[in-house]
């Protein structure tokens, strides 16, 4: 049965209490005859110089769009903060009934950003937010906890994309840069803290790549940016699919994928026991004929012990039972009927070990593809990237006022003042003020309730690929 309470939003959620306690009380913090609240959001830095924005779009489709004020969430939030609190005077009832009747529940908000998939180096704007309704003034901020969660998707793109940059350098290096595109498939679904988080996370890894096992993103993806489908996988083999089969049984195992498999790329992972041995006698004498004599490619996975020297140790092993050519650049490649695939233990740091291994002892990086999984969609934070959400300016009896941060015991907490723009100079962004000459990059995407602005995931792609062109 459809949720009758359902106005807005992708789950009729309560986006009143979609906020950091703190937040329920601010309204009674401003300096008297304020009328104006302006934010922005940022990149003060980190792991990476650049970010590629991404994840807004959900955020302001999913919650944030159409009426989601409605009298019976003003209730519900009124009950929950005086509990909460213990005082039900600190709750702004009079500010959301004011948006319920003068805004018919929408959030009279303007949010402007730089177009998603954009790569933008650090310390710069990538989010403004303003109120157009002067009693709402205290908006603005409140809404800070919902739209810094941006971080996640932009840090998820920004470190799949370095992966992409890496990856790609080594390709070119030794082997086909065209392939690219697979050479990073996502494993992340069973190691982050929600499915939320797997959709928009794993939707992030997309704008860069299109291998993955994170099948909510692919619903994100379709529901949130046009993308009938986004990503693409394989039929692939776990521990217990050939374990089952027992120690004795391991080679009628592997055989077994061939059999129900006989076209296309198949997976199999092959260190139940001796990896060695499985590459060695089983595919590369019990099963070779058939593997060569198969319409398409099996891709050997190892998945377990130190990756560098069991990837080298492993190629080295299948070079020997199928052959290999030497390509254009010098480089070893396996036959085309077999590839490795390492999925345990890749982070950033570890893919650089293992290709830089692979070129130092001449194999080409075509030959092997990555599987991440936690290190790509949970281990990482808000601080990977150092993103922060800050007010730069303020309106009080129609003056503005520049707002700003400055503590002596950390600069790289400062923040921006005055009313901010994204602009291009000399090639790259820069944030300067709006006073200052430079069209503004940063685009209306929301305003009073509606979403002004959308992005396919086919226009974002095309950002990223154009940024990462540009950096490299």
């Amino acid at each position: 049965m459809a949720n009758k309470n359902k106005i807005a939003g992708d789950a009729g959620e309560n986006i009143l209490l979609m906020t950091d306690s703190y937040k329920f009380t601010h309204w009674k913090q401003y300096p008297p005859g304020i009328q104006a609240v302006f934010s922005y959001f940022e990149s003060r830095g980190g792991m990476f110089p650049e970010t590629v924005f991404f994840g807004l779009q959900y955020i302001i489709k999913r919650y944030m769009e159409g009426s989601v004020v409605t009298k019976e969430k003003i209730e519900e939030a009124e009950e929950i903060v005086a509990l909460h609190l213990g005082d039900k005077k600190l709750f702004n009832r009079e500010g959301w009934e004011h948006i319920l009747k003068e805004h018919d529940g929408k959030l009279p908000l303007s949010i402007k950003a730089v177009p998603e998939g954009s790569v933008v180096r650090t310390h710069n704007a990538l989010i403004t937010v303003e109120n157009t309704c002067e009693k709402c003034y205290w908006l603005t901020n409140y809404m800070e906890t919902m739209l810094v969660q941006t971080w996640y998707p932009t840090t998820v793109a920004t470190l799949s994309f370095n992966m992409k940059k890496l990856i790609l350098k080594y390709l070119e290096e030794t082997g086909t840069p065209e392939l690219a595109d697979f050479k990073l498939h996502d494993f992340g679904y069973r190691g982050v803290s929600s499915i939320e988080s797997a959709g928009i996370g794993g939707a992030a890894h997309l704008v860069n790549f299109k291998g993955t096992d994170t099948v909510a993103s692919l619903q994100v993806l379709k529901k949130y940016y046009n993308a009938p489908m986004a990503g693409f996988s394989i039929p692939a083999a776990e521990h217990s699919t050939i374990t089952s089969w027992g120690r004795e049984n391991e080679p009628k195992a592997m055989d077994n994928m061939l059999v129900q498999y006989p076209v296309g790329t198949v997976a199999v992972v092959s260190d139940s026991y001796n990896i060695y041995e499985a590459s060695s006698k089983i595919w590369g004498e019990m099963l070779r004929d058939k593997v060569l004599k198969r319409d398409g490619t099996v891709v050997i996975r190892p998945d377990s012990g130190n990756p560098p020297e069991v990837v080298l140790k492993v190629i080295s092993i299948l070079g020997e039972k199928f052959g290999y050519t030497i390509n254009a650049k010098n480089y070893k490649v396996l036959n085309e009927h077999i590839r490795i695939i390492q999925g345990d233990g890749i982070d950033f740091s570890m893919t650089n070990d293992i290709l830089e291994t692979l070129k130092n002892n001449g194999w080409s990086a075509d030959n092997i593809a990555f599987g991440m999984g936690g290190a790509l969609l949970q281990k990482l934070h808000r601080d990977t990237q150092k993103c922060a959400f800050k007010c730069s300016s303020v309106t009080v009896n129609n003056e503005e006022r520049d707002v700003y941060k400055e503590p002596i015991t950390d600069k790289g907490k400062n923040s921006k003042a005055g009313r901010l723009k994204l602009v291009i100079r000399n090639g790259e962004y820069e944030t300067v003020t709006e006073k200052e000459p430079g069209k503004n990059e940063l685009v209306e995407i929301f305003r009073n309730g509606r979403a002004i602005r959308e992005y396919s995931l086919e226009q974002v792609r095309e950002r990223a690929k154009l940024g990462l062109a540009n950096a490299r």
